[in-house]
């Protein structure tokens, strides 16, 4: 069974009986749980109005970097993220590469919730680009290794995961690890070890191979394993078994069905 532990499905902008399907489908195809992650606190309630029927779907609470229009304190970040239904901090982090201009609002709100995290004893999720220095010296500085955390999208260096792990970080891999431009990616994925692997969609965006092109959704998360079980050497039950205790084990809130 899979678990795509990144996927956006508020932002599929589906019907709810079209949804439904959505997430029948990945069903069928074996994926067990999805986790719905926030970008925006202003977007939380309305999220959760869309899963909230759903129980094989958790969610998340946070301020996507790219999002910092919706910035909001630390106070404000702290009373959603204490509820219940919140499983995890963010997604949260640094991107330079989008937006260089914003980069200290983007910094005060990455501190807010790794300090947020802590608070509430919640995992991190963590978007990274061309920001790699700052997201571990953060990290390492306000102590999340003490939450734990995925970087997910994973897109950066064998280094950069490498200092993560040693914080008791999870790396997670979407479909870009399919696409032909991503040798050096393939290559990182190759060196992390599987018991630090998760894997996800990040849907609507980047649809792996041979969907590329196509909004994407939970259930091509198959072919996100596929891909990697591949370059792993090992079957795709064996990976989708690891990926999927990594998952429990980083978001030890989620409740896991019984088999």
């Amino acid at each position: 069974m899979f678990v795509d532990s990144h996927c956006h499905l508020d932002r599929l902008k589906q019907s709810p009986e079209a949804l439904a399907e959505t997430l029948n489908f990945a069903r069928t195809r074996g994926v067990e749980h999805f986790l719905c992650v926030c970008v925006s606190v202003t977007d939380y309630d309305s999220m959760l109005e869309t899963v909230k029927s759903f129980d094989d779907v958790s969610v998340s609470c946070g301020v996507h970097p790219l999002h910092q229009e919706d910035a909001c304190t630390y106070q404000e970040l702290l009373e959603k993220a204490q509820d219940d239904a919140v499983v995890a901090i963010g997604e949260t982090g640094l991107d330079y590469f989008y937006s260089p201009e914003s980069k200290t609002v983007q910094l005060t709100s990455f501190v807010d919730h790794i300090k947020v995290a802590n608070e509430t004893k919640k995992p991190l999720i963590i978007h990274t680009r061309d920001a790699r220095d700052d997201t571990i010296n953060l990290l390492r500085e306000h102590k999340a290794s003490h939450t734990k955390g995925v970087l997910h999208c994973f897109t950066e260096s064998l280094e950069m995961a490498q200092a993560a792990i040693e914080m008791d970080f999870y790396i997670s891999i979407s479909g870009i690890v399919t696409f032909k431009s991503a040798s050096e990616l393939q290559e990182v994925v190759k060196a992390v070890p599987l018991e630090r692997l998760l894997i996800e969609t990040d849907s609507p965006w980047l649809a792996p191979v041979p969907h590329r092109g196509k909004q994407n959704q939970p259930g091509y998360v198959v072919e996100v394993a596929e891909f990697i079980a591949e370059l792993k050497g090992i079957s795709v039950k064996e990976l989708a078994r690891i990926t999927t205790e990594n998952f429990y084990t980083l978001f030890s809130l989620v409740q896991r069905k019984a088999a």
